[in-house]
Order: C-alpha cells, then sequence, then structure tokens
C-alpha cells in the first residue's frame, strides 16, 4: 500500500490548495463528492481491474486483449502517451511542489526563495542521474516516508479540527460565506457537482496499486493464471488505500479551507501549493514546519521515483511487441535521458508552477481511469454479467463527463498528451518500418506429420510450394504442381510438400510459429502455418528446416500481380502482398552467406 502511496498519498502537498482555488468556500463539499466518486466509482473498476490483470498488467493490457487488430494497436498506443503524461506530469508536478516547500522554509538561504524553477529542475536532473546510476525500488524506503509523512498530517490535520472546533466563529464565518456567495444549500450542491471535476488529482495511484500486484503474497496453491489469494489481497490493497486517502483529503479540505484566508491560496501566496505545510509552520512552529516540509520534499521525490519506474516498465512492455520499439527504447539509460529531457521541457513550458500542471496531471489520471472503466464494461458484457455491465457503463459516463469538464477548462493535458501519442506513434511506425524484413519468429515447432514429411522429403532434396490457403480443392493444388513443375522443369515432383501461410493477426509483430502436417486429397503433402505477415513466416520457416535438416530447401512462389508500391503497403499494414521479393529479402538479411542460404525461386 505505501508502495502505491508515494504516489497516491503524496498529493495531499498540493491536494487542498488545489482544490480550494478551483472551488473556494465550497472546496470541502466538492471533495466529499470527489471521495464518493473514488469509493462508489473508481475503486470497484480498480478492483476488477485486479481480476482480469492479477499479474500487473494494468487496464492497458485488458483493452489491448479486448480489441483486436491495428484498433487495439493504435488505442493502447493512445493510452500510453496518456500515461507518459500521467507519470510525466507526476515528476515534474511533484518536483515543483517540493520546490515549493524549500523555497517557502523560513530557515533555507534567502537566495533560493527566488529559485523554484531552478530547485524544480535540480530535482528532476537528480531523479534522472538516480536512474542513470541504476535504481531499485524499495518497499522499505516506501513504507518509511508514507508512514512518517501520513502521521505528520494526521497531527497538523488533528490540531486544525481541534482549533475549528475550540473557536466556533470560524465555522460561523465559513457558513455565512457559503451562504451570501450559494443562498440555499441545493445550489451549494449543484455547484459542487459541477466543480469537483477540477480537484480530480486527489484520485491519482489507482493505475499505481494495480502495477505493484507482482508484489502482493499469495497462497503457494493458487492457480499461477488466476491467483485467487493475490487478487483478494490487492482488493484490500486498493480499498485502504482509498479509505485512507478520503478520510485525509475531506479533513485536509476542511481545515485548509475554514483556517487559510483566501488570498494565501493564490499564486505567490504562503499557501500555494502548500496549504498544510502553511499550516503547520503556523500553528505548530518552524521546527515542526521545518520537518514536514522535509517529509513532504521526500514523498514527493519518490513519487517522481516511482513514476519514472513506471515508464521504464511500461515503454518496453508494449513498443517491442509491437516492432515498434527504437533501439534506444530498450535500453535504461537513453529511455531516461530522454524522459528527463521531456521532464525539463515541461519544467520549463508550466514555469515549474503547481497549480498549472494539475490540469495535465488530472487528465492523464482520467483518461486512465475511464479507459479502465470501458474495459471492466467490456469485461463484463463478454462473461455475460448485464447488471454489472450497466453499473460500469454508468461510471464509465460520470468519468468521462469528469474528464470533459477537466479538458474544457484546462486542456493543457490534451496537448501534452496528443503530442505524446504523436510523437509515440511517428517513432513506432518509424521503427516496425526498419524493422519489418526481420524474421520476427519467436520459436518453431512441428507436429508428428510434419516432421515426417520432412524427413522423407529430406532424402533427396526439399522442394517446398507455396500456396495461398483460399482454394484448398484437388483442382487447385493439381494445378499449382504442374505449373511448378513445368516452370522449373523439376524431375522428381513426389518430393514436392505445400507450405501454407494463414495470417491470424497482421497488426502483430512477432508470433510462436507451429508447423502443422496435413495429407490433403490423398496426394499432396502440406505444411499449415499461423503467423503475423506470410512472407517473414515463409523465410522463417526455410532457415529453421535448413538448419534441422541440413538441407538447403527449395522454396518456389509465384509473382505478385498489381502495382508494387500498393504490394508493399499491404505487407506493411496486412502482412500480405509483394511475397515473392520481401520473402528473398528477409532470408538474405537473416543469413549473409550465400552459400548456407535456402533457394527462393519466384515465376
Amino acid at each position: 500500500m505505501c508502495l502505491t502511496g508515494v504516489d497516491y498519498f503524496s498529493t495531499l502537498g498540493y491536494q487542498p490548495g488545489i482544490a480550494f482555488l478551483a472551488a473556494g468556500l465550497l472546496s470541502p463539499m466538492a471533495t466529499v463528492v470527489l471521495v464518493l466518486l473514488t469509493l462508489l466509482g473508481a475503486l470497484p473498476i480498480y478492483r476488477r481491474v485486479a481480476e482480469e490483470s492479477p499479474h500487473g498488467q494494468g487496464s492497458i493490457a485488458m483493452l489491448e486483449r479486448l480489441l483486436p487488430f491495428w484498433r487495439g494497436k493504435l488505442f493502447v498506443l493512445a493510452l500510453l502517451g496518456f500515461a507518459l503524461t500521467d507519470f510525466i506530469i507526476t515528476i515534474t508536478l511533484s518536483a515543483a511542489d517540493a520546490a515549493a516547500h524549500v523555497v517557502e522554509n523560513p530557515h533555507v538561504p534567502t537566495f533560493l526563495h527566488e529559485g523554484q524553477m531552478w530547485i524544480t529542475l535540480f530535482l528532476v536532473a537528480l531523479l534522472g542521474a538516480v536512474f542513470l546510476k541504476g535504481f531499485k525500488e524499495a518497499i522499505g524506503v516506501a513504507v518509511a516516508l508514507v508512514v512518517t509523512y501520513l502521521a505528520l498530517n494526521a497531527v497538523v490535520i488533528g490540531y486544525g479540527l481541534w482549533r475549528i472546533a475550540t473557536h466556533g466563529h470560524v465555522v460561523t464565518d465559513w457558513t455565512s460565506g457559503l451562504t451570501a456567495e450559494h443562498g440555499s444549500i441545493w445550489t451549494m450542491v449543484g455547484v459542487s457537482l459541477l466543480v469537483y471535476p477540477k480537484l480530480a488529482l486527489g484520485m491519482s495511484g489507482f493505475e499505481t496499486g494495480v502495477a505493484v500486484m507482482s508484489h502482493v503474497d499469495g497462497a503457494t496453491d493458487d492457480d499461477a493464471a488466476k491467483p485467487a489469494t493475490r487478487i483478494r489481497n490487492t482488493k484490500k490493497l486498493l480499498t485502504t488505500a482509498a479509505l485512507v486517502m478520503s478520510g485525509y483529503l475531506v479533513t485536509s479540505s476542511l481545515v485548509t479551507t475554514l483556517l487559510i484566508p483566501a488570498e494565501k491560496f493564490q499564486d505567490g501566496g504562503e499557501a500555494s501549493g502548500r496549504a498544510l505545510a502553511y499550516l503547520a509552520h503556523l500553528y505548530l512552529g518552524d521546527a515542526f514546519g521545518t520537518a514536514y516540509d522535509a517529509s513532504t520534499i521526500a514523498i514527493l521525490w519518490f513519487a517522481g521515483a516511482s513514476a519514472m519506474a513506471g515508464m521504464l516498465n511500461l515503454v518496453p512492455r508494449y513498443l517491442p511487441r509491437y516492432g515498434m520499439s527504437p533501439e534506444w527504447a530498450g535500453a535504461t539509460r537513453p529511455l531516461v535521458v530522454i524522459l528527463t529531457a521531456v521532464g525539463f521541457l515541461i519544467t520549463w513550458i508550466f514555469d515549474a508552477d503547481v497549480d498549472a500542471q494539475g490540469g495535465a496531471y488530472a487528465t492523464g489520471v482520467l483518461v486512465l481511469m475511464v479507459s479502465a472503466a470501458c474495459a471492466v464494461m467490456l469485461a463484463a458484457r463478454k462473461a455475460g454479467q448485464r447488471k454489472l455491465t450497466v453499473a460500469y457503463g454508468v461510471i464509465a459516463l460520470v468519468l468521462a463527463y469528469t474528464l470533459f469538464d477537466n479538458v474544457r477548462e484546462r486542456p493543457d493535458g490534451v496537448k501534452i498528451g496528443g503530442c505524446f501519442i504523436a510523437a509515440i506513434v511517428l517513432v513506432s511506425l518509424a521503427s516496425r518500418v526498419r524493422r519489418a524484413l526481420e524474421l520476427r519468429a519467436t520459436e518453431i515447432t512441428y507436429d508428428g506429420r510434419a516432421e515426417m514429411f520432412l524427413r522423407d522429403a529430406a532424402r533427396r532434396s526439399i522442394r517446398l510450394v507455396a500456396h495461398e490457403p483460399v482454394d484448398r480443392g484437388r483442382e487447385a493444388y493439381v494445378a499449382k504442381m504442374q505449373q511448378i513443375v513445368e516452370d522449373n522443369d523439376i524431375q522428381h515432383p513426389g518430393d514436392i510438400v505445400f507450405l501454407e501461410v494463414t495470417v491470424k493477426d497482421y497488426s502483430d509483430f512477432e508470433s510462436r510459429i507451429e508447423v502443422h502436417g496435413e495429407a490433403l486429397h490423398d496426394a499432396f503433402r502440406v505444411l499449415t502455418v499461423e503467423a503475423a505477415t506470410v512472407p517473414n513466416a515463409l523465410a522463417a520457416v526455410l532457415l529453421d528446416i535448413r538448419d534441422r535438416t541440413g538441407v538447403r530447401p527449395h522454396l518456389y512462389l509465384e509473382w505478385t500481380e498489381g502495382n508494387p508500391l500498393v504490394n508493399l503497403a499491404r505487407f506493411l499494414l496486412f502482412g500480405v502482398g509483394e511475397v515473392a521479393p520481401v520473402t528473398r529479402e528477409v532470408v538474405r538479411r537473416a543469413e549473409p552467406d550465400p552459400t548456407r542460404r535456402p533457394h527462393v525461386h519466384a515465376g
């Protein structure tokens, strides 16, 4: 829970100030609305996500399974863009708020009071430096930070509640201000429902909670595919974190709203981005306030570390499987340099302002939540759970409204997310085109009949004929064999084995190839294969047969009719098209020695 909490609980450092700027005196009521959405919406969704992805894959993996082909791949790339927005802004916003706690502390040197930008950049750079050297996430450190931070917050909030209880005019002043601004209680409720989306930062951390499932204990007799004990314990983790955070959100909003003058929350004010720290210094003394600042700086910095670790796990998880991973994405250090540079850019664009980054952060969080809601709704529908489908659909609509309202008010998140999506798509597609001529087979296996066909053919020569499995009638095989024999002057037609490749999911990049043998029409030996592309699968099977049998096989293909550019595009997008020359080129690249290269014939 604490590993999740460095991201989730650390938002207390800036959430109360952002809440007041968004809702004013209605901040506690709007926070209650947010808490209700958290407990009745986000929590049930992510409990279901924990069931569907018990190894920490998260909602993105659920949608990847539910949306096949290019539609699913492109959707995942878009979600990755918003996920990177969420994580990058976590780093920059947390560093900016940590810097705010530094510059506002009365004990720091005077020259630091104007250096929030440079302190923020230093913290981002320090985070990158740690990962360049090598970083292993320590749960023990997270526990120490979270326990200390929550304890100090409990002291500040507890004293604030005591002061409110013992100074009756504070509540009276607040309620009088509410009545003067909004009139009736129903108007207050209506306005709270309208403004709560601006407080959406308080719902961050659920995706991280699912991501740490691999650290949650299970039972030794659990099913590896669906470990019931781990799922049950993760649900406890999510529920406990949500209940604890909900209590802190409501009480922190209440004490800061009632005890801090409104002008102190404004940009440049003493409570801007650090409302609870302001109360700690004001009521509990500078010594306690400094301890609170140090704790806040530490947990905010570690929240950035958690976000960086999340990105380093997230990017390699998807892009290499799609063939969309440039060389630097597979290595930690170059990726850290790129992400740190982006963090510098975001910090400069937002001038290290905590409040200004809130909209972008909330957008990233809400996009992931909406996608999770859609994922569990589709999963419930697939399982035939009609009532749950409707319930998750309603939650998805509420979260979608929250996202829309946040984007309408603060479009920065969509702009940054759009930039990330564009960069990911462009780099990914360029990488996929560059790697298109690789073998792209992770493993090749043969059933007994396929091995027998190859063993028999290897006694003289292995002659494979590529046949499109559209027409599998006897006449099609007879015609194909006659054509190949005549065009290539084959003396022993009985050596011929047909090889058929069926494209299963052309959006995949790599695939495991299983070769099955069939005897069709009592006269023809056929090897069947399912793969993502035809040419790459043919080349991979040719080279594997050579290595297994020690015989250089022959493969006979027909030239593809039509425009070469159109056929090339068909190959890149759908795995078919210009089969003969592409197969030959894949073989040539995989085997540079011409004397060991399988023979590829086209006619």
